[in-house]
């Protein structure tokens, strides 16, 4: 009886070890422990077997039983094992190659050069201002001695918001940072009224007003949006002559050379008389020789000073205006504006 038994017990471990598939494993359980299967006709025979017999047959049976299911679940597992290895074979990874790491980050090089004039006029003495970028037609032009259907406002054509400002005039995306001039200097005398109505002088005003300004004007050496630094510097004996040590003394320490020249040329605007243009000459490197246009300054007009909160007959100063995307593309050689504002990474890898 009990060979008999371990005869169906090797048996059913051949017949598990041959199957290949889940499936024909599944097939051979069933021959053995199925309901129509050896070890299951078996227990049904115990019924007609006398009460001391049943139960040693039956313990018997059981111990069989075990053993068919265990060699069962080894080979379930070696199948599932067997399936495993092969779909990671099949999804292998060479990990041999190199990591795909993910490129240092870097400033933009616009952002480079506003953070270099930053630095080289706060070595100077001078405050960094911010201010709002959308404004008031007060700030944005009036202030400046531009009032309204002034023909120098065909200069700088902006953009309008559809919002109404306290003079009923629509607010603006400010075409200049000059409006962060103004508000500085607001600030800034009522900073020290108490001082001064106690009889004590009030601090020159020297700040520059890097930022984001806009105008209706795009091709290859403008943008409709750009970035503009204006500078202002007000007291009681400030000259032109002040005007032209600040202003050399910064490009000759931004461009990092002292074999540079500047001229300031006549011109006009609203905001300052007498008026002048900035132009640089290298005198070495593929722009030797040629004068390059790189700021609008002058004395401050006494009607601007005054919309600052100021006396024009005590406090005296200039004022000048450079864009510092054109600074950079002389710096790092760009002909071509629009290439700051398209986003290529090939482009702007070249500045990390």
């Amino acid at each position: 009886m009990t060979e008999d038994l371990q005869s169906i017990v090797e048996g059913a471990r051949r017949a598990f070890a041959q199957a290949a598939t889940p499936a024909e494993l599944e097939n051979a359980k069933a021959q053995y422990t199925g309901k129509a299967g050896r070890i299951t006709e078996l227990m049904k025979g115990l019924a007609s077997l006398p009460v001391d017999e049943k139960k040693t047959r039956g313990a018997a049976i059981n111990v069989a039983k075990q053993a068919i299911e265990g060699a069962l679940g080894e080979r379930r597992q070696a199948l599932a094992d067997a399936e495993l290895a092969g779909q990671l074979k099949a999804e292998a990874l060479d990990v041999s190659l190199p990591g795909r790491g993910r490129e240092p980050g870097g400033l933009h090089p616009v952002s480079l050069t506003l953070e270099r004039i930053e630095l080289i006029f706060a070595s100077m003495g001078f405050d960094v201002a911010d201010g709002p970028e959308i404004e008031s037609d007060w700030h944005s032009f009036t202030s400046l001695n531009n009032p309204p259907n002034h023909p120098a406002r065909s200069m700088q054509d902006t953009f309008y918001v559809d919002i109404d400002g306290e003079d009923g005039i629509p607010y603006n995306l400010r075409p200049h940072t000059s409006p962060m001039q103004v508000r500085y200097a607001h600030r800034h005398v009522k900073q020290h009224a108490a001082a001064v109505a106690a009889g004590q002088p009030m601090p020159e005003i020297r700040v520059i007003c890097p930022g984001r300004t806009y105008r209706v004007d795009s091709d290859a050496t403008h943008s409709p949006m750009f970035h503009q630094c204006e500078g202002l510097w007000l007291g009681e004996n400030v000259s032109f002559k002040d005007l032209k040590v600040v202003f050399t003394d910064f490009c000759r320490t931004f461009f990092e050379s002292d074999d540079l020249a500047l001229r300031f040329r006549p011109s006009f605007f609203p905001f300052t008389e007498p008026s002048a243009e900035i132009d640089i000459q290298f005198q070495s490197g593929p722009l030797a020789g040629r004068w390059l246009e790189v700021a609008g300054s002058g004395q401050v007009h006494p009607a601007v000073v005054r919309n600052m909160g100021l006396d024009p007959e005590k406090y005296i100063g200039f004022a000048f205006g450079m864009g510092p995307d054109r600074l950079t593309m002389l710096r790092y050689g760009v002909n071509d504006l629009r290439l700051f504002f398209e986003g290529d990474i090939r482009f702007l890898r070249q500045f990390r």
